[in-house]
């Protein structure tokens, strides 16, 4: 079964399931998933009961896509995503971004955990990404092209959206929420980075690395769908932290910031929104 057969199988399980027409897309990623709990009108539907959708195994992904309310604002949200380092194909790994697309949002901020690299970096800092470097070796769009989704090199210039960055940034204006701004480099994992790989991330101008995020936006750029993300940073990168890495300190620093996280993604919701009705206009 082709890609956009698959997707419109998932479509029609989803929009059987729910009266809500999203605008906006959320991915929430490792530790960060309760934001979808506040939601109101919230209609959960867990992957294993959508078609094709893969079904993840990392603790910190629930699993589910929330639907509802953020304020007045429709939105579809992944509580939770699927990894490369899982021993999915990159098309797997976004196909529930393309899902998001698909049900009809216009607009999909991404959220991860990251590492810090950046000086003065702290667990529980807060990250707009403005650019990344994949460095995971793979690529969502390798093989032959769906003509349906976008062209076959798409441009990359700006791939995380210029209305969607001010909108984060107005928003932690908005909320009071000290928001920094970096270069995200993404790695294929499950391993966390050795000191010597961190030297050469910080050195190549990333600020923060990770595991996912990378792929998501290079399928949403050949949509033509904006997208942005924000890291949450949980831990100090390798030979920068004074303690050995684990996924634990991850969870606990994402709860710990959840209500920063929360109010912060709230505002950026309503204002990605606005934004994407002033560029329909």
């Amino acid at each position: 079964m082709s890609v956009l057969a698959e997707l419109s199988e998932a479509v029609s399980a989803v929009q059987a399931s729910t009266q809500v027409v999203p605008a906006v897309g959320v991915v929430l990623g490792s530790g960060l998933g309760a934001w979808a709990d506040s939601l109101t009108s919230l209609d959960r539907i867990p992957y294993g009961e959508i078609p094709r959708m893969p079904q993840s195994t990392v603790v910190g992904h629930a699993g589910n896509l929330c639907l509802g309310l953020a304020g007045d604002v429709p939105v579809a949200c992944l509580q939770g995503r699927v990894h490369l380092y899982e021993g999915h194909d990159p098309e797997r790994v976004v196909f529930g971004v393309r899902l998001l697309a698909r049900l009809g949002c216009r607009a999909i901020l991404l959220t991860n955990a990251a590492g810090g690299l950046a000086p003065g970096f702290a667990p529980g800092d807060l990250m707009l990404v403005t650019d990344h470097l994949n460095l995971m070796g793979k690529n969502p769009l390798t093989g032959p092209n769906i003509e349906a989704f976008g062209p076959r090199f798409p441009d990359m210039t700006e791939a995380y959206d210029p209305a969607l960055r001010a909108a984060a940034r107005e928003a932690a204006i908005e909320t009071g929420t000290k928001l920094h701004e970096g270069v995200y480099a993404g790695l294929l994992g499950p391993t966390y980075e050795t000191p010597a790989e961190i030297r050469m991330i910080a050195t190549l101008g990333a600020s923060a690395v990770g595991m996912s995020t990378v792929p998501e936006i290079i399928a949403l750029r050949h949509m033509g769908v904006p997208a942005a993300a924000i890291s949450c940073i949980t831990n100090l990168a390798a030979g920068i932290s004074k303690s050995k890495l684990d996924h634990s300190e991850v969870e606990a620093t994402a709860r710990a910031t959840r209500d920063r996280f929360t109010a912060l993604l709230s505002a950026w919701v309503r204002r990605a929104a606005l934004a994407h009705r002033q560029v329909a206009r």
